[in-house]
């Protein structure tokens, strides 16, 4: 098939090999995975081809060229289609570029002049500027908060060289003033939120500067990135850089989400870097100026979506979508919880962190490769599996964010874009992961193109029901960041991310992945509520992820009810100490342990029936009259005795007197039919049947199996007379101890019969 088909081939003279004899395969070099095909045939085509270069950062793209195998993925795929909107006009989904993944296949489908959304331009400032509903939604969760860093997106840097702060302070002045969005606070007008944008603030407030030590870096860094912000006075925007040594500088980035998001950081350290060369250098940036500014885009997303009373406008077609594809979404998972949700609830978080060995992702790319999905998609259904064999159900919401930037004019820009997306994930009737994908597949497709209408919005409409601390439509986050692996040079310094510790979660799980495909790598980051969770169980959580991961990767074809969801530790407990039931049993039979028992603790009390009482000692001495009894009517080894009594003393020393007959008894329920009962009997053709008065009548007639009353008073005198001293029988501990019929659900009742050695096995070890 095509799929098992290599995209791209390179020859060499020889593999690179390690010290150990071994493929070498970091030191392989990368395929050129440019087109090599024919040359585009049309105009649409070579646009096209050189649209699909320019976003996947290939130098050649043929028409012919596969949009997943150059490596593209769900972020790229919503940047390529606004980029095809704007250049051609056309009005195109995310899921046209899946389905028509080439050039020359979305060639058919882009017909200028088709794209009915209203222009992305500069536009006319209202004397009172709006929030946009990312805005409004984020203002609302801030005043909720109490610590105020829940919302805080940071980037913690260390730079090697030498930095010339006097340089930087200009360079985050010349940013603020670039990005109209890091200086916008939030006022109010006649009761309602708005925009004020202010002027870029003064170069000695731009910087705050510190020294610190190795030793105390990560306090310092800690502190710095819970700074909570003031959004009514303060920037949303802070940059700190602490002072190890001379030529070791750790910088920590610090946006409110009300200003900027994780797509931001791409544009804004560009521009940071543009700005701190240029200044150290003696000069003012010279790029060109921004087509847009988040205020714009503030007035563009209202024309965009409409009013919702109109049926024809984007905001009432997408709230019908979302209506019917949530319709039934569980109110909430049954989650592993250490601790109940409560109104005491709050933000405090803690992050497991962990990565994906090299070889489970390329199993987990070739998933995808296979199926026609994305890492994302892969990573996606792992998580909602994971949730599923925990027991969380068939029907698995997982939020997911998604950039927001529909329009080409916004990918240069600073601003609060991200929506979220509710992806719900269908596992019922026990699929294959490989069928699981095609789900998350076509379910993901259709939601990424009814991804404008805002989340607040779609909350609104549905108006779920609400509970204390608990997220609305889901509990369950998913994030995904696709990382070129290229070297950082922030500043043109030598840099490295640094990880920190926010300490605060905005949902209940939140599970971060980061994909580096040169590097064959996933990063995670597990955020979870402290005040739900403890921190062994979100590890156990990742470690049963992992796991899954790497089944996954092993074969995607195996049904999700397979895969085992089990720690390391919980595995040697299952197969390991709780396996070990091995143990000696001893050569007797239980009427040879009543035996026993009665002779170590004759007093003990060993039955209670209403107001009577037996000790072992007249437990056995009734045993050994009884097994007397029923030796004189034939019972003993490969023989039957047949048992029709009431709940009560004598029908446990007639189960006994049985056992020490060396005979096997058949147990004979009194709610039975008597037909059943009958065909029980004649099937085990018993020696007797022993029963008693109240019982004699729900028992059946059988020739030939005579029946003896307990009560009757002959037998009660015969039975008086026995001895009650020890039985002298011997017994076969691989002989029938008892027999058992089953349901008969299927056809004719079977009998199933347990010997002795299984009975004591039974009586020692439960």
């Amino acid at each position: 098939p095509e799929y098992m088909v290599p995209s791209a081939f390179v020859v060499l003279d020889a593999l690179p090999l390690t010290v150990n004899g071994k493929l070498d395969r970091k030191a392989l070099p990368a395929p050129d995975l440019g087109g090599t095909g024919r040359a585009p045939r049309t105009e649409r085509e070579e646009l096209l081809c050189a649209l699909f270069g320019e976003v996947l950062g290939v130098p050649s793209v043929g028409p012919d060229d596969h949009f997943l195998d150059l490596g593209g993925h769900s972020l790229l795929a919503t940047r390529l289609v606004s980029r095809v909107r704007a250049e051609l006009g056309t009005d195109l989904a995310v899921r046209d570029l899946f389905e028509a993944p080439t050039p020359a296949a979305l060639a058919e489908r882009t017909t200028p002049g088709a794209d009915r959304r209203p222009a992305l331009t500069r536009r006319e400032r209202p004397a009172e500027l709006p929030l946009s509903h990312a805005q409004r939604r984020m203002w609302y969760l801030q005043n909720l908060d109490g610590s105020g860093a829940a919302y805080n997106v940071p980037l913690v840097v260390r730079v090697t060289g030498a930095l010339d702060e006097d340089a930087l302070r200009h360079a985050v002045v010349d940013v603020t003033r670039r990005h109209e969005s890091l200086r916008t606070v939030v006022g109010e007008h006649e009761g309602r939120p708005v925009q004020r944008i202010l002027d870029a603030p003064d170069p000695a407030d731009a910087l705050h500067t510190a020294k610190t030590t190795d030793e105390t870096l990560t306090a310092d860094v800690e502190a710095a990135v819970r700074h909570a912000f003031d959004l009514a006075r303060e920037l949303p925007l802070r940059v700190t850089a602490f002072e190890v040594t001379p030529e070791d500088h750790v910088l920590v980035l610090l946006f409110h989400h009300i200003a900027g998001d994780e797509w931001s950081m791409l544009p804004f350290i560009g521009d940071l870097t543009a700005a701190y060369t240029a200044r150290a250098a003696g000069t003012a940036p010279g790029w060109e100026p921004l087509p847009v500014q988040y205020a714009d885009y503030t007035l563009w997303q209202r024309e965009l979506l409409g009013d919702p009373a109109d049926e024809h406008s984007a905001h009432h077609r997408q709230t019908a979508y979302w209506r019917q594809a949530l319709d039934g979404l569980p109110e909430e998972l049954a989650l592993p919880r250490d601790r109940a949700r409560g109104r005491d609830t709050g933000h405090r978080g803690d992050t497991v962190r962990a990565q994906v060995p090299p070889a489970v992702y390329r199993g987990l790319r070739d998933a995808a490769t296979a199926t026609g999905t994305t890492t994302f998609m892969v990573l996606q259904a792992a998580v909602a599996t994971l949730l599923h064999r925990l027991g969380a159900g068939d029907d698995i919401p997982l939020g997911a964010p998604v950039a927001g930037r529909s329009d080409a004019a916004l990918d240069g820009l600073v601003g609060f874009f991200v929506n979220t997306l509710v992806l719900r994930n269908d596992l019922s009737g026990d699929p294959t992961f490989a069928e699981l994908l095609g789900r998350v597949r076509e379910n993901d497709l259709a939601a990424f193109a009814h991804q404008d209408l805002p989340f607040d919005s779609l909350v609104e409409a549905l108006n779920p029901p609400r509970a204390a601390g608990r997220h609305p439509l889901f509990q369950v986050m998913l994030g995904y960041q696709n990382n070129d692996g290229r070297a950082g040079r922030l500043l043109g310094l030598e840099s490295r991310i640094l990880p920190f510790e926010l300490g605060a979660a905005k949902f209940e799980l939140d599970f971060n992945f980061e994909e580096t495909p040169t590097a064959e790598e996933i990063d995670i980051a597990f955020e979870y509520a402290a005040d739900l969770y403890d921190r062994v169980t979100a590890e156990a959580l990742v470690e049963r992820l992992l796991s899954l991961l790497a089944q996954i990767a092993e074969d995607p074809h195996r049904r999700v009810g397979t895969l085992d969801v089990l720690t390391g530790r919980e595995r040697d407990l299952v197969l390991g100490e709780w396996a070990a039931t091995d143990r000696e049993l001893p050569e007797k039979s239980v009427a040879e342990l009543l035996a026993e028992r009665a002779a170590t603790v004759p007093d003990a009390v060993a039955l209670v029936a209403g107001g009577r009482v037996w000790t072992f000692a007249d437990l056995d001495a009734e045993v050994n009259r009884l097994a007397r009894l029923l030796a004189a009517r034939g019972a003993g080894p490969e023989r039957v005795v047949a048992l029709g009594l009431p709940r009560s003393l004598e029908m446990v020393a007639a189960l006994f007197a049985v056992l020490r007959t060396g005979a096997a008894y058949l147990p004979l329920e009194l709610d039975y039919p008597v037909d059943r009962l009958a065909f029980m009997v004649a099937e085990t053709r018993p020696v007797v049947l022993l029963t008693d008065s109240t019982a004699r009548h729900r028992m059946p007639d059988v020739p030939d199996v005579p029946v003896v009353e307990l009560d009757d008073p002959r037998v009660a005198k015969e039975l008086a007379d026995f001895p009650a001293g020890p039985v002298d029988a011997v017994v076969d501990l691989d002989a029938a101890a008892y027999v058992i019929f089953t349901s008969g659900s299927t056809g004719r009742p079977k009998g199933v019969v347990t010997p002795y050695r299984g009975l004591t096995n039974m009586q020692l070890n439960h």
